[in-house]
């Protein structure tokens, strides 16, 4: 796991003001439009950080998926503002510390499922909270914690 950094904060800060943002700007779902970014050219710009150098604003990042996607107003559930500043916030921390790209984090939790753990976790480190959430799904990709895992299996193999 990397350490995140000051460029790291600024991805995250920055994907998770266009998520609030498109609450009010988007016609979509928020599900939706999580999808298309998460899958968007933009993101992968995110991805590799080239973001950053750029002056790119939250409302453009908007204008730069709907570009790529159409505009749509397919989906009509909502999420508040706080709840999406902090999936984008989550989403973009997930990807910075494992480094993994944005459609893989996708894939690994999405939206529903992030929004369910929005109360418990909001307040929590964003490094401990996705600890948690690959702890719950058993995807532990700490080394030391993934050799204790595989130590418990072959000692109940052993045992039987």
């Amino acid at each position: 796991m990397k350490k995140i950094d000051k460029n790291g904060l600024l991805l995250c800060d920055l994907q998770a003001t266009a998520f609030e943002c498109s609450v009010d700007k988007m016609e979509s779902s928020s599900e939706i439009f999580i999808r298309r970014f998460m899958k968007s050219e933009i993101a992968k710009r995110f991805d590799n950080e080239s973001i950053l150098e750029t002056n790119i604003q939250a409302n453009d990042i908007l204008q730069l998926v709907d570009e790529e996607y159409g505009v749509s107003d397919y989906g009509s559930v909502k999420y508040t503002h706080n709840e999406m500043y902090w999936i984008g916030y989550i989403y973009r921390y997930f990807a910075v510390t494992y480094e993994l790209t944005s459609p893989q984090v996708y894939k690994i939790v999405k939206p529903k499922e992030l929004r369910g753990l929005f109360l418990p976790y909001h307040t929590m480190d964003p490094a401990q909270a996705i600890e948690r959430i690959l702890e719950a799904k058993e995807m532990l990709i700490d080394e030391d914690m993934e050799l204790k895992r595989q130590y418990e299996i072959f000692k109940r193999i052993r045992n039987q």
